[in-house]
Formats: C-alpha cells, structure tokens, sequence
C-alpha cells in the first residue's frame, strides 16, 4: 500500500463558541498593525464592532477595508493593496465569508512580494511567504481559513481564477461557530453543501504513487490516510447536522457541526484537492453566475456515480459510513450517491443543471471548459475525455440516471 501523506494546515486553528475572543491576542502575537478585511454586511454588525474594539484595547493599529466583494474582483484586490500600502501592516485579517478571506489573501500576497494577481494565476506562482494572515470564517463552507488557494473573478477571463500556494495558507484559522447564527437558510445551505462536496472530492480523489518532492510540485496531490482521515470526520458531521442547521437556525449544536465538517473538509481538501464537480462549476458559475456550492453541489451526484466504475470503494466506504445497507461495493456507492442527493434536495440545492438554469446549448462549451481545469480533472479517480465528459453534462442537465449509467457502463 502507498503509505504516502502529507499535510498543509494552519501554524494554529482554533475552534469553538466564543473563541472570536481570542482574536485580539493571536494577532498582536503577530504584529502592531492590522489590516482586517471584511464586507459590508458584517462590517454593519454589532460583533464586528466588539472585535476591532479588542484589537485597538490591545494597543494594535486598526486599518478596515469593509468593501470586499463577492466573488473578489482582481481589481478589488489591487485597489485594496494600494489603498493601504501607506499604512504598512504586519498582519492582515480575512473576516466573513471565503470571499473576504480570499480577498485578505491576495492583498497580502501584493503587499509582501509587489505586481498584479495574474502574476500569481496558477500553483507555486507565489514567491516567497506574504503577510501574516489571520481568518476568521462566519460561515461553514469554504474552507478557505485552513486552505492553500486564493479564488478571483478576472473581468479578462471568463471563468474564475485561481492562486494555488502554501504561501497563502492562514498563519491562524479562528473558527467560531456562534459567527455563522446570521446565516439565512439559503447560505447555510450552499455553504455546507460546498463543504460536504469538498470532503467527498477530497475522500474520492485519485491515488498517486508517491515520488520525492511530489508535495513540492503539486499543490493538490491526491488522497492519503491523513487527508482521508480529516474528510471521514467532515462527512459525517456535515451530513448529520446540514439539514437541521438549516431549517433550524438557532441550533447551535447543528451549526457548530457543520462549521467543525466544513474546518475538516478544507484540511482534507487543501492538501488531496478536489476533482471533477468543481471543475465543471467554474464555467457552469461563468454562465449561470449561481453560487460556487449551489452549483458543486448540483452535479456531485452524477459524478460520483460516473466514477464508481473506476474507484468504487471511497464511495462505498462513504455508503457506510452513513450507515446504509448492504455489502456490494457498487451498490453501496449509488447508494451514497442517492443519499447525498436526497440530502440537498432537502435544502434547496438544484437538482439538475436545467434547474439550475444553465441552458442546454451551452453544455458543449461547458465540458470543454471544464476539460481544461486540468489540475482538477486530473485529480479525478475516473479519466474524462471528452465523450465522458458531454454524457455526464447530459445525464446532470435531465437529471437522467440511467443515462449515465448507460453511457458509462
């Protein structure tokens, strides 16, 4: 067996209920000026206000940059890096959701090391360690506060873009589920959602042979027991505790369940990566403009069951761990696969890409897209071409299951 595993995390993560109020310290352990990246909806917050409180008590010098955007804009980042480079911060702080964080990430690339975002497009791009970064997710899903990526829309491109470094990683992750009692169902839902897709990407993912330096030369590289280790723990969690966080909001034993899944799915994720569903969602978003984990969500069914015929023991593995019946590996991966789909059928998620609103004639644009996300589509159990690829578009755009089973049979 290829023993082979690596690990990308944190210097530090903290988590549980309350512990936003430990922000004050691990900070000016790392600085006497803080940039602290938020947008305008939790800027507006009373807690929001209580934390820069505990820095300035702590004698830090406070900088806000309150207009992060969704989907962080390349030029957002820019102006936000030239705005503040004046006041020179020792750490930067990422507080809200993957977009603040991911927004935080890139100004303190630009500050440490200097030129534009697509000087960093792609892996291993960063030079050298940024700024000290601190994140503090208030939702559960990206996992962006452990994870070595950076996501941008590029107005030039028409697909997002990606910086892909263990430069980027947070210095601290605080995670504290109490952050996340805001969230309306709707975000909830397609947080966590994108959460458990990541874990099962990241469990399912293919297995490499381990070579001297691979984790040197891939950002992603593949499952290993230690990532397999944190996606076991991100699967149950999120698929016991999603449903309930999101129909009742006020559960914080369910939110602090999914926050925890979602914590254990970016570790397991930032060092296996992901495949297949998120690189068919970067040119589903471009067309759709719907959200990243609505639209992973949508099609990870299909595509665990298209790679069942190349890997099913991930998969079956997860049809036991959700306690499902039976012992014929195949079976128990549909299984898995219909679970999860029955899952986010409950909480909104399309279950289709027509009722997601993609339109059909743009099916053939989106699987050569995705089919050029290389470092996603080679993380995939299952090889896709391009025949692959158009039967399983069609099988997620009529939800027809037997079609995909056919045509990969």
């Amino acid at each position: 067996m290829n023993m082979f595993s690596a690990l990308r995390a944190p210097r530090e993560i903290v988590f549980g209920a309350g512990q936003r109020a430990c922000l004050a310290r691990i900070a000016r352990q790392l600085g006497e000026r803080v940039l602290v990246c938020t947008d305008a909806r939790f800027a507006a917050e009373p807690v929001f206000a209580e934390l820069m409180a505990s820095l300035k008590d702590a004698g830090m010098a406070v900088e806000i940059e309150a207009g992060v955007l969704p989907d962080v804009p390349v030029q957002s980042c820019v102006a936000s890096a030239e705005r503040v480079r004046g006041f020179a911060p020792d750490v930067v702080v990422g507080i809200g959701g993957g977009s603040c964080i991911d927004h935080a990430k890139c100004v303190a690339i630009l500050l440490a090391h200097g030129g534009e975002p697509q000087d960093y497009y792609g892996e291993f791009k960063v030079p050298g360690p940024v700024l000290p970064i601190i994140a503090v997710p208030t939702t559960a899903g990206t996992g962006s506060e452990v994870t070595p990526v950076a996501v941008l829309s590029d107005a030039e491109r028409i697909m997002k873009v990606g910086i892909s470094s263990p430069h980027i990683i947070p210095t601290a992750a605080l995670c504290d589920p109490d952050l996340t009692a805001s969230c309306p169902k709707s975000l909830t839902a397609i947080a966590g959602a994108d959460a458990l897709t990541h874990a099962i990407e990241a469990f399912s993912a293919t297995r490499r042979v381990a070579s001297a330096g691979m984790a040197q030369e891939r950002v992603f590289i593949g499952k290993s027991a230690i990532t397999d280790h944190f996606a076991r723990l991100a699967i149950q969690t999120i698929f016991s505790s999603l449903e309930r966080a999101c129909t009742h909001g006020d559960d914080i034993e369910a939110r602090e369940q999914v926050m925890l899944g979602a914590l254990m799915a970016g570790l397991a994720f930032g060092t296996a990566g992901t495949a297949a569903a998120h690189a068919i969602q970067y040119p589903i978003g471009a067309v759709t403009h719907t959200a990243h984990g609505e639209g992973v969500a949508c099609v990870l069914p299909y595509v665990m069951r298209f790679n069942l015929e190349a890997d099913p023991e991930p998969l079956a593995e997860i049809g036991r761990m959700l306690g499902l019946p039976g012992s014929d590996e195949i079976a128990l991966g549909n299984a898995a696969a219909d679970a999860v789909a029955r899952l986010f059928s409950a909480i909104g998620i399309p279950p289709t890409l027509e009722a997601l609103g993609l339109p059909r004639d743009k099916l053939e644009w989106v699987g050569t897209q995705a089919l050029g996300v290389s470092r996603l589509i080679d993380n995939n159990p299952r090889r896709i071409d391009a025949p692959a690829m158009a039967a399983l578009l069609q099988a997620a755009y009529s939800g027809d299951r037997i079609r995909l089973q056919n045509a990969i049979a």
